[in-house]
């Protein structure tokens, strides 16, 4: 959901297409985590087990509750066309700034649960003597670390962005002048009209000067 306006094969779709699928894959992502949540909550009740008591638990339902956040507002303000122009400018940076602290934040919280289910799980081994258990789970706790750095490296590199150019044809109305071009044409009929002033007092003096000749040249005569 991220990064699906940072693929150059999307750039040629329209903004609203690539709006419609951010929001879905966002839509599925949070009923897995709804769904993950009260399996999660069954399963402590099920095993007497103590809820909301670890470091993960507490980051985790933090996470969840700011992506619910995340995801109503997304839809409130950027699918659907009733927010202004000026408040979907203001909260953009806002938007993109929480979708990347939350998506690393989700990264960070799956870590720590991997890690308290090998401490807890394994026991003969235990977690501390390696067991081919505990290595497979390390190693998919660094491709977790890959695959987030990657997701944000392609998130905050200027070049994977969408071109500018497409989103002034989407945003920009029929029939609007593009931003400048009123500015510079002012200039322009400005400075036509300044070289025009000038060349006008100019001619004015040459007449003037050659009326003082003609006439000192009648006093000579």
């Amino acid at each position: 959901a991220i990064i699906v306006y940072r693929l150059p094969w999307t750039w040629k779709c329209s903004k609203l297409l690539m709006k419609f699928i951010h929001a879905g894959l966002n839509t599925i992502a949070m009923i897995l985590a709804i769904v993950s949540m009260v399996a999660v909550f069954e399963f402590h009740n099920a095993k007497n087990i103590p809820n909301m008591y670890s470091l993960h638990s507490w980051i985790g339902l933090t996470a969840v509750i700011f992506y619910s956040l995340q995801l109503f507002l997304g839809f409130a303000v950027f699918l659907l066309p009733f927010a202004p122009a000026h408040l979907r400018v203001a909260l953009m940076p806002i938007h993109v700034y929480s979708g990347l602290t939350i998506f690393a934040t989700v990264i960070a919280t799956a870590l720590m649960g991997i890690t308290e289910k090998l401490i807890f799980a394994l026991k003969n081994p235990a977690y501390s003597a390696s067991p081919p258990e505990a290595t497979l789970v390390n190693c998919l706790g660094l491709l977790l670390v890959i695959f987030g750095s990657l997701i944000l490296w392609m998130a905050s590199r200027p070049h994977w962005k969408r071109p500018p150019a497409e989103n002034a044809k989407i945003l920009r109305p029929t029939g609007v002048t593009p931003e400048g071009t009123e500015v510079e044409s002012t200039m322009t009929n400005s400075g036509n009209a300044d070289k025009s002033d000038l060349r006008s007092n100019t001619e004015a003096a040459r007449k003037q000067n050659i009326k003082f000749d003609e006439a000192g040249q009648r006093s000579t005569m």
